[in-house]
């Protein structure tokens, strides 16, 4: 059963949860949902378990990219949650795939954007792990959420990839002349857990890939010239012991940063309350060089 946005609904979700608990031989009454995105993100804390259910079948590739990572992090010692013991990953229940992770009660205080810069200065050391790992590819991502999307006007979506069309060469260009290494792709204090000792661990790995490590550092300040300061930045900056502001690829990435944030409201366009208000604001904003303009995150718009 499938919603409006062609993933499984939050029902069939849980219906996959209950499938897999079967499999693994569990049952956690405490069981919530903590996230239903491209994942549906589980946490059954009386078995000390976090299931991550893949929401639709067009991502199936992340989710042996994310089970084959999961091994490694644990081979090194990575800053990162672990892969439950004793299960074989990725775990399928009929045409969808899981990985299930071991459960980590966080402790105060939550991350902060200080916190993410002594994980990633830790993540980036690591090396490059001997995997398959896709490549960093801001444009293609992009591509992949214009094609055949519901809700978009044929002048906004050409827009959108005539500039993606000017941007790819730039961005290749960029890759090319920095030294791949290990990337996490979606770094930010929501994707940080603090356990009992005061560590803190990164998770979500679906966009990790291999490419240039400042494009870690970006999203903090492109989201504060765009939703407003909060010393995030700073902070980030001054734990990593580098400022991604005075780089000379900086003004480049931030513009594949912002392509990255308004191609992401496409897929939502024909189902979720008022995005389609918010994308239009933000690609106006854009088209017209209005850096004034306040945008708001999808996660705090009314519904």
């Amino acid at each position: 059963m499938t919603g409006a946005d062609g993933r499984f609904t939050e029902a069939a979700m849980w219906q996959a949860l209950a499938n897999i608990s079967d499999q693994l031989g569990v049952v956690d009454a405490d069981a919530r949902l903590l996230r239903l995105t491209n994942n549906a993100v589980f946490a059954l804390p009386t078995a000390g378990l976090v299931v991550r259910i893949t929401r639709t079948h067009r991502l199936h590739s992340r989710v042996y990219k994310v089970a084959a990572l999961g091994v490694w992090f644990e081979d090194v010692d990575a800053p990162t949650i672990r892969l439950a013991p004793g299960v074989d990953q990725p775990v399928a229940d009929g045409g969808l795939l899981a990985t299930v992770w071991r459960f980590v009660a966080p402790h105060e205080p939550p991350p902060d954007a200080g916190d993410l810069g002594v994980a990633l200065r830790a993540f980036h050391s690591l090396g490059t792990p001997p995997l398959n790992l896709p490549a960093w590819d801001p444009i293609g991502d992009a591509r992949s959420r214009l094609d055949d999307a519901e809700g978009l006007a044929d002048g906004d979506r050409d827009y959108l990839l005539a500039w993606c069309d000017r941007l790819e060469p730039r961005l290749q260009a960029f890759a090319a002349s920095v030294e791949p290494g290990l990337v996490h792709g979606d770094a930010h204090e929501g994707n940080l857990l603090r356990v009992g000792s005061g560590r803190v661990l990164m998770c979500d790995f679906d966009a990790t890939c291999i490419g240039p490590w400042q494009v870690d550092l970006v999203p903090p300040p492109a989201n504060e010239a765009r939703f407003g300061s909060t010393g995030g930045h700073s902070k980030l900056a001054a734990a990593y012991g580098y400022d991604i502001t005075q780089d000379s690829s900086w003004h480049l990435l931030q513009e594949a940063r912002e392509l990255k944030m308004i191609a992401a409201a496409v897929p939502l366009l024909a189902s979720a309350p008022g995005v389609g208000e918010e994308f239009q604001l933000r690609l106006r904003s854009v088209r017209t060089g209005d850096t004034n303009a306040r945008w708001t995150a999808f996660g705090d718009l009314p519904r």
